[in-house]
């Protein structure tokens, strides 16, 4: 069995001040996956670069203190790659992909952090730029090999996944042609929403983000941003899948899966 997890750290040195290493070094998993770390990886140097016992690859952002991605594993990958557009989006740091690659298999796991468009316009400008050019990406990488994405997606894709749907049709996160591009990506795409192929018709237990404002985790108010995007082959191999939230490390859950699998 391999146990995968993903999360939006909101700063990986605040993460780690509230217990996240703690948690690792109980949870256990295999991988982890991160994003938002905030951090140039001479910040991580001595420090930050292994987590219970897990070793860290990284795709920082240019920008200091913003954005970036990466992965922790207890398995040495055959390739490390970081950023997959050459431009905009690779100078953000919001994509890693480390490959596992034996000759019988050819395998990824990826850590994305797609933009969010809250800010204005202008950022939800760079969030459609971003989709526009991230879903071809995904569908020449489907085409050789088997990967997992895990990601904060800055998408809740179905009404059940976020709380007061209603109110939030015309903000970011849950407009329609974010949501129509999730349909895409999960039905002609081929991609699979590992969290919902096992719990179709969670709602309020499903959430993995909330607001800083108000009272939004003491009630719940929350959307599904977080996932695990899976190609086929892969994603039949899920088990199980848990949401942690006994402890707060960021202002997103950690989402754990289980695979019938070895990498």
């Amino acid at each position: 069995m391999f146990t995968l997890t993903s999360l939006n750290l909101n700063g990986i040195r605040s993460a780690n001040s509230k217990g996240l290493q703690s948690w690792l070094e109980k949870a256990k998993p295999d991988c982890m996956c991160v994003q938002e770390i905030k951090a140039h990886e001479s910040d991580l140097v001595g420090s930050l670069e292994q987590l219970a016992g897990l070793n860290g690859y990284f795709h920082c952002a240019e920008k200091k203190g913003y954005s970036g991605v990466g992965i922790y594993t207890r398995v040495e990958p055959s390739h490390v790659i970081q950023g997959f557009d050459g431009g905009e989006f690779d100078a953000e740091g919001r994509y890693l992909e480390l490959r596992f690659d034996t000759p019988t298999r050819k395998l990824s796991l990826l850590s994305v952090y797609f933009p969010s468009g809250s800010s204005g316009p202008e950022r939800q400008e760079a969030k459609y730029r971003f989709l526009d050019v991230i879903y071809p990406h995904l569908m020449a990488l489907q085409q050789g090999r088997q990967f997992i994405l895990c990601g904060d997606v800055n998408i809740a894709h179905k009404q059940q996944d976020l709380k007061n749907w209603r109110s939030n049709q015309k903000n970011s996160g849950f407009l329609p042609a974010e949501r129509e591009w999730m349909t895409r990506l999960t039905t002609e795409g081929g991609l699979v929403d590992v969290y919902r192929q096992l719990h179709p018709d969670t709602t309020d237990t499903c959430y993995t983000w909330w607001s800083n404002r108000g009272q939004a985790y003491a009630n719940n108010v929350g959307w599904r941003l977080d996932y695990h995007l899976a190609t086929p082959a892969l994603a039949v191999k899920a088990l199980t899948a848990s949401i942690y939230k006994d402890e707060k490390f960021s202002d997103h859950a950690p989402v754990t899966m289980a695979y019938d699998m070895v990498v």
